[in-house]
């Protein structure tokens, strides 16, 4: 969703028709969660409710992230290195 509203405001209804997988209660869920978490607003028009991305709030989220990057990197490295030492060592065992 947040991938749709980062091009152009849209309405409740054509969010739902982008996920036909997911019942209308829940993309009403969905985008109440992200209204909640300040990732997007809301603007009423008579009947229709229309959402747009606050760009600074997904700021703030990569900030935080960003203290946790290196840290990910480090173990996400860790654990190709120990992935590709089960490799070699499976294929010394077959050979």
């Amino acid at each position: 969703m947040l991938d749709l509203l980062v091009r152009r405001e849209r309405a409740a209804g054509e969010l739902g028709q982008a996920f036909p997988s997911i019942s209308q209660p829940g993309i009403s869920r969905h985008l109440r969660v992200l209204r909640e978490a300040g990732l997007v607003r809301v603007r009423q028009e008579r009947r229709h409710r229309y959402y747009s991305l606050r760009s600074e709030r997904l700021a703030e989220v990569d900030a935080w992230i960003t203290k946790y990057r290196g840290f990910w990197e480090v173990e996400l490295d860790s654990l190709e290195a120990y992935l590709d030492s089960r490799k070699r060592s499976r294929g010394e065992n077959r050979a």
